[in-house]
């Protein structure tokens, strides 16, 4: 049995608890290599972005953070099937923990990222007990309701959060107290990728952690794993604090590195688009969110640039074609043709009587 699985089941277990467990183990579980080539290639593009594109690290920047907030959604969507449209409140009760405390004078970037983080675990924490009670369409409608609310709160609290207006007069301090944070998107560029990838690899390590291995098994199979003594109610309870508190990350770090908060941070648009995003790139990989982030701004920003009236009709049209003919975004749809190329490869191996050559004067 799966030594990462065996943690998970009682000393007790009998052969039906062992049969479950083996069971969650096989089901598609990722391999615990360490970063390969294809993904070191991966990180070593918005690096060497910063370089080749020096007059678009602002897009850059904002590219990130989106990614970061997709990837937090791939944490509860991806991996526990909760399905949401409100999780902006999150995203923007990071923005404006991170916002109001640099207006009011804590303009230093990394704790003010921290705070950002635990208002939007606590405020996921106390969320998570109308979650996990529900299914999918109650959870739907629960975490929408939960962003209209907060939305509305943002929006009457004008003296607090500067209403539709938004939250001017942040004012950050140098990051580590040597880095301005310049109108070129230098400095912010660099902070943003830097807390992306470590928010990557805490993300990565967790998914593959045994803890990540029984939200697969809730994914696949919600009501066998009471039977391995898995809690299911706990494990999507902690899932989901821990999805907010990194939508908080990515709402800090736009407020930061912007030194602006709009109300719109809470808004079911922006919910809705970072789930579009989400699907683009494929749900379940972590990789997904960021792809789908990159896809999704690049593709608004070029065709926004071509026609200023219809940009919204081709790239909707561009949408519903990839989720069309890519199922699973764009990395299900790369996995489905590895798949296939690996089936060919072990239904006809080299040296198959079908692809072996006959020797000389022999009958083709």
């Amino acid at each position: 049995m799966n030594p990462d699985i065996r943690k998970t089941v009682p000393p007790t277990a009998s052969v039906t608890q062992v049969d479950a467990a083996n069971a969650v183990a096989a089901a598609n579980v990722p391999p615990t290599k360490p970063l390969v080539w294809a993904e070191v290639l991966f990180w070593l593009l918005p690096v060497a972005a910063f370089f080749l594109f020096p007059g678009y690290r602002t897009l850059g920047g904002q590219i990130l953070i989106a990614g970061l907030f997709a990837m937090s959604l791939d944490l509860i969507l991806g991996y526990a099937r909760i399905v949401s449209l409100g999780h902006a409140a999150f995203f923007g009760l990071g923005a404006y923990t991170a916002g109001l405390l640099a207006k009011h004078g804590w303009g230093e970037p990394i704790s003010g990222l921290v705070a950002a983080a635990a208002v939007a675990a606590v405020a996921g924490l106390i969320t998570s007990a109308l979650i996990v009670r529900g299914k999918d369409l109650t959870r739907l409608i629960v975490t929408l309701g939960i962003g209209l609310m907060l939305y509305e709160v943002a929006n009457r609290l004008h003296d607090v959060t500067g209403g539709v207006d938004g939250l001017s007069g942040v004012e950050m301090k140098p990051l580590l107290g040597r880095f301005e944070f310049g109108f070129d998107g230098t400095t912010a560029y660099v902070y943003i990728l830097v807390v992306l990838f470590l928010m990557f690899l805490l993300a990565r390590r967790i998914v593959r952690s045994p803890f990540g291995l029984s939200l697969k098994g809730i994914r696949e199979g919600e009501k066998r794993m009471p039977a391995i003594g898995v809690s299911v109610a706990g494990r999507l309870a902690a899932v989901y604090t821990l999805s907010a508190a990194l939508a908080g990350v990515a709402g800090g770090l736009l407020a930061q590195t912007t030194q602006f908060v709009g109300i719109d941070v809470l808004s079911f648009t922006r919910s809705a688009e970072i789930l579009i995003m989400l699907v683009v790139g494929g749900a379940g990989y972590l990789y997904g969110g960021l792809i789908g982030a990159a896809i999704f701004m690049v593709l608004q920003d070029q065709l926004s640039n071509l026609s200023a009236v219809y940009w919204q009709f081709w790239l909707g049209l561009l949408l519903v074609c990839l989720v069309l003919f890519a199922r699973g975004g764009v990395l299900g749809a790369l996995s489905r043709l590895r798949s296939r190329k690996d089936g060919r490869g072990k239904a006809n191996p080299k040296g198959d009587a079908k692809t072996r050559r006959p020797a000389a004067g022999g009958r083709p």
